[in-house]
């Protein structure tokens, strides 16, 4: 049996809680108090109430650990939970976005790509869709789909992460973006305009990621794009939640890491650099005023 924390009660940490509750395995869902949340799986009408504890609370090391905050609470998290690891933890960072693995110094930590649908409000989670982790091919990540087969947790394992992840930085850049912006869930696609701006985002970050030597296909805009299109009017997504909770932003790991990238590519991004201003202009209005 081994012993797995989850870093974060929200929508992802919540789900992946949930279906790792369903192996023989210890797992704890940590927050920065002890309470209980409910959860509810909108497909199959399953509602159950969760523990939630501090990491201060648990004085056992943990064998896995899934950190599942968002970037903004990433900012001195490594203090608080270094005690759950050891030498042989594996540490998997299930967020938007990129870069942030390096703010966090364990020995094996992974950036997955994150496919699960959900929202909080309040001690309340909903999930919508999907349970799904895309992982870098090693001997570590091997095991642990192997240890995990038994949940309801899918990890799909790559030779080459990088591409996974552009890719799901470009499906975020454009809808994150004017969601947020527009204050609107997905039906803002249908207006003209705002299709027209989410296809000029999204070629300048596939000139981005090529420029940065990741080799998307030639039609990944269209099947973007086509994603969009599949999204129901009512589906926010995370930024566009966050804008109505009045959280911080997370921008630092896709639009800014994108803008920064870009600046470093030497490319010019006309339509990035407006709205990563108007997102950071945002983002630091809610700082200033928190």
């Amino acid at each position: 049996m081994k012993k797995i924390g989850i870093i974060g009660p929200g929508a992802v940490g919540s789900c992946i809680t949930v279906q790792l509750l369903a192996t023989e395995h210890k797992v704890y869902l940590i927050g920065r108090r002890n309470e209980h949340i409910t959860y509810q799986d909108a497909s199959n009408n399953l509602n159950i109430v969760l523990n939630v504890v501090k990491a201060s609370d648990i004085t056992e090391p943990l064998d896995i650990i899934f950190i599942a905050v968002k970037i903004p609470h990433l900012e001195g998290l490594y203090e608080q939970i270094k005690h759950l690891s050891q030498d042989t933890t594996i540490v998997i960072l299930a967020q938007n976005g990129y870069g942030q693995h390096l703010k966090l110094p364990f020995p094996h930590i992974y950036q997955a790509v994150t496919y699960i649908s959900g929202q909080k409000t309040a001690q309340h989670v909903i999930h919508f869709r999907d349970e799904i982790l895309h992982l870098q091919q090693d001997d570590n990540t091997i095991s642990l789909k192997k240890l995990l087969a038994s949940s309801g947790l899918s990890l799909v394992l790559h030779k080459n992460i990088e591409v996974e992840i552009w890719y799901k930085l470009l499906v975020n850049l454009a809808i994150n973006t004017v969601t947020a912006l527009g204050i609107q869930p997905a039906s803002i696609l249908k207006q003209p305009h705002i299709k027209s701006l989410c296809i000029s985002l999204l070629n300048e970050g596939y000139m981005i990621a090529k420029h940065s030597g990741i080799n998307l296909s030639d039609n990944v805009i269209e099947e973007i794009m086509t994603i969009y299109q599949g999204y129901p009017d009512d589906m926010g997504t995370s930024m566009y939640y966050d804008v109505l909770s009045n959280t911080p932003l997370e921008i630092d790991g896709i639009q800014g890491f994108l803008y920064r990238q870009a600046r470093k590519c030497k490319l010019t991004t006309p339509h990035l650099d407006t709205i990563y201003a108007l997102l950071l202009s945002r983002h630091h209005t809610f700082l200033n005023n928190s």
